[in-house]
């Protein structure tokens, strides 16, 4: 373990408010599982004069960093600064422990949470491509003074010249949730090298934690594409969002990945940055529709949503007024809340859309009875060894008549602008199969119940690779003694 470090200190009075705004008492230190390591936050300094909260990230580089790595060499994920220098590493642990803070929402000093005070913000080691000159473009518009100094590369030999890192103080006076929101978009945006892989749900992120100040800002366009990897297609919507100044609506289904219990939550539409035509819609569009045709061929009443997290799939069911039953299931009681609140369930009538609790892996009996069922990109965010119970419990308990499957096709990867070899598309997925893979799993899984399967391809098809998204659709068969 190796430590990152932040601190935001004010001279407001009394300053040890700074603990209700970041709803952290100045007394304790706070830990808080990441899923890189351990943040912490303490108090060095707590006075009616002068507060201090300090950000620790100890980064486990053993644990859940995966490639591609920036380095962009074999052991690049565990040779690298990641762990000593402010990056996006610190930025997304920013966003985990002052969650409530950067929503302006204090229960104790709502007021207090509304107001710009004095801030002094501390980076003792901050990664920047393009030096102290692109931390003032950056900080100064938004009202802050900036004092970055580079930090040598060798103190014992000078003559070496400067490193890629800054020591960076910020002093201003500003609203709390605007400077920790501006940091949150701002590391990675210096850092220019995200450690996870850049999906359309970052899009989102950028506009929600950008609310306010991104859109006048006279480097936004330099920030939305270092943000987004300067991946150009996401840039461009990110783009049109922030200058129409509005929020992108059709993103609102797209949840944040997040852990719970140690199963982390698939973002909605992470491969859509698959190249297809012009005219073509987005991928997850054309797989979802593909679902909804082989559900529409199939005619069922009652049907699940099998891993549904924040509902992105259910919405487009609740439309079909054929299905009279719908229940959607995930793991997860955070995307199961997302969910209810994004469909507004407290509104529907006579109980047709349900949400349950439960685990894929093991039998549910609430789970049997049920004309078709949908895992939609869903099995590739489970261990392989964990796919038997899942097949067990899916195929051999529920026994729903028609099974619909879809996972991602790891050989049009080739087609990913910047993905190394061997990368997954997002850094959940615990696999990606070959569609030889994927046919000789739904071999299997026929082998050992009594189910058919066709497979399609879904996507823009390329002659050598296929499609980018490959489905399975099962039909259990009669069993006769």
């Amino acid at each position: 373990m190796t430590s990152v470090l932040l601190t935001v200190s004010t001279t407001h009075a009394p300053a040890t408010d700074l603990g209700f705004l970041l709803v952290k008492h100045p007394d304790r230190v706070h830990r808080v599982q990441v899923p890189t390591g351990t943040a912490m936050v303490c108090f060095p300094e707590a006075t009616h004069e002068r507060c201090t909260a300090a950000l620790l990230l100890d980064v486990d580089l053993t644990g859940r960093l995966r490639p591609p790595t920036p380095e962009g060499f074999a052991l690049g994920r565990f040779v690298n600064d990641r762990a000593y220098a402010a990056s996006s590493l610190l930025a997304s642990a920013l966003n985990r422990v002052f969650r409530s803070a950067m929503r302006a929402s204090s229960k104790d000093r709502p007021d207090l949470a509304q107001q710009a005070i004095p801030l002094e913000v501390r980076i003792p080691v901050l990664r920047c491509r393009g030096g102290a000159e692109l931390v003032e473009r950056l900080f100064i518009p938004l009202g802050w003074q900036v004092t970055a100094a580079a930090i040598a590369l060798d103190e014992q030999h000078p003559e070496w010249g400067p490193s890629r890192y800054l020591d960076l103080t910020l002093t201003g006076t500003v609203r709390l949730a605007d400077a920790l929101n501006q940091l949150y978009i701002l590391l990675p945006a210096l850092d220019d090298a995200k450690h996870y892989w850049v999906g359309p749900d970052e899009i989102e992120k950028l506009l929600r934690a950008g609310e306010g100040w991104l859109a006048d800002h006279p480097e936004r366009a330099l920030i939305a594409a270092r943000y987004l990897a300067h991946r150009r297609e996401l840039t461009a919507t990110a783009m049109t969002a922030i200058e129409a100044g509005e929020r992108l609506a059709a993103l609102d289904d797209t949840p944040e990945l997040d852990t719970v219990d140690g199963v982390s939550e698939p973002a909605a539409d992470e491969d859509a940055n698959l190249p297809v035509p012009a005219t073509a819609p987005p991928l997850a569009e054309q797989r979802r529709r593909a679902v909804l045709g082989v559900l529409a061929e199939v005619g069922p009443s009652r049907l699940l949503d099998l891993g549904c997290g924040a509902g992105a799939l259910l919405r487009h069911l609740m439309a079909v007024k054929s299905y009279t039953e719908i229940v959607g299931v995930d793991v997860s009681p955070r995307a199961l809340d997302q969910a209810s609140r994004r469909l507004r369930l407290d509104r529907q009538p006579g109980g047709r859309v349900r949400l349950l609790q439960s685990a894929l892996t093991y039998a549910d009996d609430r789970l049997v009875g049920f004309d078709a069922a949908v895992l939609m990109e869903v099995v590739e965010h489970l261990d392989l060894d964990r796919l038997p119970a899942l097949a067990d419990n899916v195929f051999g308990h529920a026994r729903p008549s028609t099974v619909v499957i879809t996972t991602p096709n790891v050989e049009y990867n080739a087609h990913y602008a910047g993905l190394a070899s061997g990368a997954h598309r997002h850094p959940d997925h615990r696999f990606e199969w070959t569609r030889a893979e994927f046919a000789d799993w739904c071999a299997t899984v026929c082998a050992r119940h009594p189910y058919r399967v066709e497979l399609r391809g879904v996507g823009e098809p390329d002659p050598a690779l296929g499609t980018p998204t490959q489905m399975a659709i099962f039909t259990r068969q009669e069993v006769t003694s």
